[in-house]
């Protein structure tokens, strides 16, 4: 998670294998918010070999 939304970060970022980019927000609501999207994304959405 940054603060850079700008691409040569993301291209940088993708060429090392990032799954993803996710830029934070400044709001610290919105990013309590973001930090329960991931977690709920990671633990409850996605499926992973056991």
């Amino acid at each position: 998670m940054t603060t850079s939304a700008a691409d040569e970060e993301m291209l940088k970022f993708y060429a090392l294998s990032a799954r993803c980019y996710i830029t934070k927000p400044i709001d610290f609501s919105q990013v309590a918010k973001l930090v329960r999207w991931i977690k709920d994304w990671w633990l409850v959405v996605v499926t992973v070999p056991k």
